[in-house]
């Protein structure tokens, strides 16, 4: 397979996680016994950490992938970025063969501030301007190495993976299972 059908399969997936974690997300918010939001969540908890486990390993190994068989040159804000997914993608790995409960206190802030870093890096892509002095002249931060849907670029990639992870690792652990106990 060349680059260009790697760059799509990477956004793809990141559509698709996108899309799969706001309909988390809205079942979060709607929740109620016997709801559509109840079944939806109710079946999806107990995949959860070990998904988020899968896209943080996912991430890191993307990222790799780009940087060091494409040769995508890596900004600041993307080392920023890699600071928080790769220990995140460790972490989480630990934690799904643990069956950790409590992984979302550890793994919540790296991912917010990987989510965060991500966020200002994809703006800084689409409004140059927006630089406060993050960015080197010689691997410029608003430089865009590939956009597919007129949206996703590897900052959007980033963010998708880092709020995938804030989502399904603060999800609550089903108290009647013996799975998590």
């Amino acid at each position: 397979m060349n680059n260009t059908s790697f760059e799509l399969f990477f956004s793809i997936l990141s559509v698709a996680t996108l899309i799969g974690t706001v309909i988390i997300l809205i079942g979060r918010l709607f929740y109620k016994s016997k709801s559509w939001a109840a079944t939806v969540i109710d079946s999806f908890t107990p995949l959860a950490r070990p998904l988020a486990a899968a896209i943080a390993t996912t991430a890191m190994l993307g990222s790799l992938y780009f940087s060091e068989i494409v040769n995508y040159v890596p900004c600041r804000l993307c080392w920023y970025q890699r600071i928080m997914m790769y220990p995140l993608a460790i972490i989480l790995i630990i934690a799904a063969i643990r069956r950790d409960s409590k992984i979302g206190w550890y793994a919540v802030p790296l991912a917010s501030i990987g989510a965060s870093v991500s966020t200002y890096h994809w703006l800084l892509e689409r409004f140059p301007n927006l630089d406060a002095g993050a960015c080197e002249v010689t691997v410029p931060c608003e430089f865009v190495w590939f956009e597919n849907f007129g949206f996703v670029t590897l900052p959007f990639m980033a963010f998708t993976g880092f709020f995938a992870v804030i989502v399904f690792t603060t999800l609550p652990i089903p108290t009647n299972t013996l799975e998590y106990q």
